[in-house]
């Protein structure tokens, strides 16, 4: 699969590299710097593209600017992209009422486009978008990238007297690599405390999703990413986590003697 990101800062370049290092060998990834400085209003989409990109099968928008969303269609015809990945880590970079644009400029093109909010929370068949609210798609590309990066998936073990990790891999990575970072430190973590390790692992690599509050979810994309990847964590080690109970209190008859027959 022939991959090209467009990018204009860190955000996309950490994906990239993580991408191409740990992507299957088969898959080819290239980038390009978008251009910054853009208009408010883009009318000729040409002005602001090189005279010629590479051919790819699958694009990847990873770009820190929503101008750059205008000229995703036009890219998409001119390296001939039939799936375009859009993630939204920051409301800044892609508002939702543009997400929703973008989808329906590129499926008047016959190109399949996925908006994941936030990029973590893509599968092979669905992606967020709000708190509550879940899209399913259906294309090739998009469910091939899927099976390596997105919705961290992990395999867990855990011996069962000690209740402690004894080895942890990332099956499905976050497409940054948050996953996999954490996957390695969870080992010789005790099952009791795997899911909040997994949180500070996430905050210490650290995820690049938005720390603001998003409306559609009342909460920073940050913390809606760390959530995704500690419930997949604590659905590893759960069958290993110890469950304190706690009994109703009653008073015992030493306290009743003492009090029989006393007035209230």
């Amino acid at each position: 699969m022939r991959i090209l990101a467009v990018i204009t800062g860190d955000y996309g370049a950490r994906h990239v590299q993580n991408i191409s290092t740990h992507g299957p060998k088969e898959w080819s990834i290239e980038s390009w710097d978008a251009p910054t400085a853009l208009p408010l209003m883009i009318d000729y989409p040409e002005d602001y593209l090189p005279e010629s990109l590479p051919a790819a099968d699958l694009m990847l928008a990873l770009a820190e600017h929503k101008g750059i969303a205008e000229l995703l269609p036009e890219i998409a015809q001119m390296t001939g992209a039939r799936a375009v990945i859009a993630p939204v880590d920051n409301e800044a970079w892609l508002p939702r009422g543009l997400a929703r644009q973008l989808r329906g400029w590129l499926e008047r093109q016959n190109v399949a486009c996925v908006t994941p909010k936030p990029f973590c929370s893509l599968t092979e068949t669905h992606y967020g978008v709000t708190r509550r609210e879940r899209l399913t798609y259906q294309d090739p590309l998009i469910a091939e990238f899927a099976r390596h990066f997105g919705r961290p998936s992990f395999d867990i073990q855990v011996d069962p007297e000690t209740r402690v990790i004894t080895a942890a891999v990332a099956r499905r990575d976050a497409a940054c690599g948050c996953a996999a970072y954490a996957a390695e430190r969870l080992v010789g973590i005790s099952a009791d405390e795997a899911e909040q390790e997994g949180g500070m692992l996430h905050h210490h690599y650290p995820c690049l999703a938005s720390m603001g509050i998003d409306s559609d979810f009342g909460d920073t994309l940050m913390h809606v990413s760390g959530n995704i990847m500690r419930d997949e964590i604590g659905e590893q080690v759960k069958p290993f986590k110890r469950v304190d109970y706690i009994a109703p209190g009653t008073r015992s008859d030493e306290f009743e003697d003492q009090n029989r027959g006393e007035d209230p």
